[in-house]
C-alpha cells in the first residue's frame, strides 16, 4: 500500500504494451494534430494551450533506466510514480483513455520535477517539459480545493511577483523571529494545534536584515582590472532570506574582474510558476526580465540560484510561440549562466587565503540535471587552498527541496532529506556546499534534524570567505 494515497486512489497496474515510441497516435489523434504548429498537441484528454507534446513523450521507449534515478520511485516503489509511469499516464489522458482527474493529478503532484530522469534517459526525453505542461493542464481543467487555490493565488500572483508585498511579508516574519514570538509558539505547543503548520515551520527561512533590495539598481565596479561586465539577477525571496549570499556573490564577481550591474526593474524569474503549471504568469515575468536585462550591454547575465537559472535559460522555450518575444528570449538565453558556471569558465583571479577543512558537494537538481553543470562548482571548491572535497554517495539525488515541494509534500520531502543527510554524515565533512538557496534551506533543516552540526553554504560563500580583500 502506498502511504501517500488513500486506498481508493491506489495506482492502477502498469500495462506492458510496448514502447510508446513504437506506436503512432490513434487515427483520431493523428487527424486532430495534423496541421498544427510544431510542439502543439491537441488530444481528447488535453485541451487549450500548453499540452504535453507528442514529439517529446513519444521518445520514451520504456526501458526503465529512469526508475532508479527517480526519488519518488526509489522511495515508493510505485510504477505510476516513476517518470516512465507518469509519461504513460499522459499518453492515456491524451488518448482519452484516462480522465484528467484526482488519480492523475496526485501522481503528477508527487513528482519533484528534479529532472534526474533526463540525465539517465538514453532517448533524450525532456521530461521536465512534459510534467510542467501536464501541470499547466491541471491548472486549466482540474478544480483544486478552494483553500489550496487561495494559497496558490496569494503566493504566485501577489507575493512572489511584487517586491513591495514581499518586503512587507519579510518584515512581519522577521519581527516574529527576532521578537521571540516564533520561539514562544514552538515552546508553548501552540503549533501542535495546527499540524500542517507545525510540519512546515522548521523549513521557514530566517529573514536577513538589511535585505538586498536596496542594492537593486546599482553598479558595482570590478576590483583591479575590469575583465567583464555582467548583470546579476537577484530573484525574489533570496533578497530577503539570502541577502548575505547576494552580497557575497557580488563581491566574488568583483574580485574576479567583473563589473556587476544589478538592473532596476527586474523581478521574480517565474521558476516556481512554471513548476506549478502557471505558464501565463511565468511568461509575463519572463517578458519583464527580458526587457530589463537586454537593455544592459553585458557579457553575461548571472544567477546564483540553480532553480531560477534553469527557468531563466529556458525563456526561449517558454516564449517560443510568441512572435514578438521569441527572438529576444533566445538572445536572453544565450547570455544566461549560473554564477559557478561563469566563474569556472573565466577562471578565478582572486587572491585566496587557506580555508582548512573538508567539504562535500550536493548537486542542485536543476543545475546538474537541468543545466548539465556538474564539474564547475567542484572545480571552484578544489581551487580553494586547504579545502578538501569529499564526494558523497548519490550527490545528485534530490534533497527534497524542489521549489515548494517540501511545503506541499512535506512527509516525502523529509524522508528524502533524511536519506540525504545519511549520505552527508557518511563523508565526515564539516561543510556541505551547494549552489541553490532552496537546497540550502532544506539542508540546514536536515542538519538540525539529522546532522552532525555541519555548516551549509553556497559555493560562492566559500569563495568569498577565502578571498583576500584589498
Amino acid at each position: 500500500m502506498n502511504p501517500y494515497f488513500d486506498a481508493e486512489d491506489e495506482p492502477f497496474p502498469f500495462e506492458e504494451e510496448g514502447p510508446v515510441a513504437s506506436r503512432e497516435p490513434e487515427p483520431a489523434l493523428a487527424e486532430m494534430t495534423s496541421g498544427t504548429e510544431s510542439g502543439q498537441s491537441i488530444a481528447p484528454g488535453f485541451s487549450g494551450p500548453d499540452q504535453p507534446e507528442w514529439d517529446v513523450y513519444s521518445k520514451c521507449i520504456r526501458c526503465g533506466l529512469c526508475l532508479n534515478q527517480c526519488p519518488t520511485y526509489r522511495e515508493l516503489g510505485v510504477e505510476m510514480d516513476s517518470p516512465r509511469g507518469r509519461i504513460y499516464q499522459m499518453v492515456l489522458v491524451a488518448e482519452g483513455r484516462l480522465p484528467l482527474g484526482e488519480s492523475f493529478v496526485r501522481h503528477i503532484d508527487l513528482c519533484l520535477d528534479c529532472r534526474a530522469c533526463e540525465t539517465a534517459c538514453p532517448s533524450g526525453v525532456e521530461y521536465g517539459k512534459l510534467v510542467e505542461a501536464a501541470r499547466a493542464q491541471i491548472v486549466q481543467h482540474y478544480p483544486r480545493p478552494w483553500q489550496e487555490r487561495l494559497l496558490r493565488r496569494l503566493a504566485f500572483h501577489y507575493l512572489l511577483p511584487n517586491p513591495m508585498i514581499l518586503r512587507l511579508a519579510a518584515a512581519l516574519l522577521r519581527f516574529s523571529q527576532n521578537s521571540g514570538l516564533q520561539e514562544m509558539a514552538r515552546r508553548s505547543g501552540l503549533l501542535q494545534e495546527f499540524p500542517r503548520l507545525a510540519e512546515v515551520e522548521p523549513l521557514a527561512p530566517a529573514m536577513e536584515s538589511p535585505s538586498f533590495f536596496p542594492q537593486i539598481g546599482k553598479v558595482f565596479p570590478a576590483r583591479r582590472n575590469r575583465r567583464f561586465r555582467v548583470a546579476f539577477h537577484a530573484g525574489c525571496i533570496a533578497n530577503v532570506a539570502f541577502a548575505r549570499l547576494q552580497e557575497a556573490t557580488v563581491r566574488v564577481l568583483q574580485a574576479n574582474g567583473c563589473e556587476v550591474v544589478v538592473p532596476r526593474g527586474q523581478i521574480c524569474c517565474g521558476a516556481l510558476h512554471v513548476h506549478a503549471g502557471l505558464r501565463d504568469e511565468a511568461r509575463s515575468l519572463a517578458r519583464r526580465n527580458i526587457e530589463v536585462f537586454l537593455r544592459e550591454p553585458v557579457d553575461a547575465i548571472l544567477t546564483n540560484a540553480a532553480g531560477c537559472g534553469s527557468t531563466l535559460k529556458e525563456y526561449g522555450y517558454l516564449l517560443r510561440d510568441d512572435p514578438v518575444w521569441r527572438e529576444r528570449a533566445a538572445a536572453f538565453d544565450a547570455r544566461m549562466k549560473d554564477v559557478t558556471e561563469f566563474l569556472a569558465e573565466i577562471g578565478l583571479t582572486q587572491t585566496m587565503r587557506p580555508l582548512p577543512g573538508t567539504v562535500t558537494y550536493q548537486d542542485s537538481c536543476h543545475l546538474a540535471h537541468g543545466q548539465r553543470v556538474r564539474q564547475q562548482p567542484r572545480s571552484l571548491l578544489q581551487s580553494v587552498p586547504g579545502l578538501r572535497l569529499v564526494e558523497m554517495p548519490l550527490a545528485d539525488l534530490c534533497c527534497g527541496s524542489a521549489g515548494i515541494y517540501n511545503v506541499t509534500e512535506t512527509r516525502l520531502a523529509m524522508q528524502l532529506l533524511r536519506n540525504k543527510m545519511e549520505a552527508v554524515n557518511g563523508t565526515g565533512a564539516q561543510t556541505v556546499a551547494t549552489a541553490n538557496p532552496g537546497c540550502i534551506l532544506q539542508l540546514r533543516a536536515g542538519v538540525k534534524l539529522y546532522g552532525n552540526g555541519q555548516r551549509v553554504a553556497h559555493v560562492v560563500e566559500l569563495l568569498d570567505q577565502a578571498n583576500v580583500r584589498d
